[in-house]
């Protein structure tokens, strides 16, 4: 320690005690501290000093000193328990990082520390499960958006669940939970009731959900503008939601089929001309086209699996006789009967595009 700590720097700070001073000290006591060539004698003193600076009356001291030891994997832990329960100004930037608070210490923060020692908690590149649970738990809003953002750590379902008892209504918590990497199907399925529609449409491009449930979720997110899109209004926001399912892989033939079952045809519009790398416009021509052609070119031309064209063409034609009067259930009857004639017209439709059809005609004809 002959360029860093010695007991001149001892009596140095013995004759001028001013918190500049001090907190130089204490940073450059933090630079030593761990390393290889101290003797014992002056680990013993590097302690000593430790201990004394961590109680000093003048919070910059003591700030300079947990910020010079927070990476510090020697520090005894009584001293890294005085600086993690100082002030914010001293505490947070040391929570935040140091590898010497135990998992029973960080608990400890959690229950009787501010909601910033508690998001500090949350920030941590090794936050265990049991801290998550604790987080979940009893963290305020701050701290669990914090924890649902830290991809780093490891959120059972459980956790994000209470997360989702305990802020219903938040989006600072829904989003981070919306934008991780991997989501279980259980929350997923909490998250629709819950979160806004461009949350929800974020869920559809983002994770891979069965395709039920991702079928239903674009449902959900289109519901209010199906007709509305014919003079355009909302086509901008269509059209990006259909690219992020086709970057995502999540444009799939079924969720084509499902979509324009009930209801959606401005979805099922935009999203074959993507399939089919060609303008908007040109897709309604030939989907639309009187000779039927057209329809059969362009879905061979966006993938669209052969087994599925005669249930798309008939949905089409529905789609195009359907006339609305306005009534109530006006859009679950036209779902009604476009479902009833492709499952009385296609013989050649199995496995999962049929029971959800099947399914999606018990519920509508039960609530009618």
């Amino acid at each position: 320690m002959a360029d860093t700590l010695t007991q001149q720097d001892v009596q140095n700070l013995l004759l001028d005690p001013s918190p500049e001073n001090r907190a130089a000290m204490a940073a450059k006591l933090g630079k030593s501290f761990d390393g290889q060539e101290l003797s014992t004698s002056e680990r013993v003193l590097a302690e000593d000093i430790v201990r004394i600076m961590a109680k000093d009356v003048a919070a910059k001291v003591r700030a300079a000193l947990a910020e010079s030891l927070k990476a510090s994997a020697t520090l005894p832990r009584d001293v890294a328990l005085m600086l993690a329960r100082d002030v914010e100004s001293v505490s947070l930037p040391f929570i935040e990082v140091s590898s010497v608070l135990t998992e029973e210490d960080l608990i400890e923060i959690i229950r009787s520390g501010s909601s910033q020692k508690q998001t500090a908690v949350a920030r941590r590149p090794d936050v265990t499960e049991g801290v998550a649970e604790e987080l979940a738990e009893r963290g305020d809003e701050a701290a669990v958006a914090a924890l649902m953002s830290n991809e780093a750590a490891p959120v059972t379902a459980r956790a994000m669940g209470r997360a989702l008892d305990r802020f219903p209504a938040s989006e600072s918590v829904q989003a981070p939970l919306v934008n991780r990497a991997k989501l279980p199907v259980t929350v997923a399925e909490r998250l629709v009731a819950l979160v806004s529609e461009q949350l929800r449409e974020r869920l559809v491009a983002k994770h891979e959900l069965p395709s039920d449930i991702a079928a239903d979720l674009v449902l959900q997110t289109r519901e209010r503008a199906t007709y509305g899109l014919v003079g355009g209004a909302g086509e901008r926001d269509l059209e990006r939601l259909v690219e992020q399912l086709r970057v995502s892989g999540r444009l799939s033939p079924s969720l084509l089929l499902r979509a324009l079952c009930m209801g959606d045809l401005p979805f099922f519009e935009v999203a074959l001309a993507q399939l089919g790398r060609i303008p908007i416009v040109n897709a309604r021509m030939l989907i639309h086209d009187a000779g039927q052609l057209g329809l059969k070119s362009l879905s061979e031309r966006a993938g669209i699996p052969a087994k599925l064209y005669p249930a798309i063409r008939i949905a089409v034609d529905v789609a195009r006789e359907t006339e609305f009067d306005g009534g109530d259930h006006d859009l679950e009857r036209h779902r009604r009967r476009m479902l009833e004639r492709i499952l009385t017209q296609v013989e050649e439709m199995a496995g999962e595009d049929l029971d959800y059809l099947l399914n999606k005609l018990s519920d509508l004809t039960l609530a009618a």
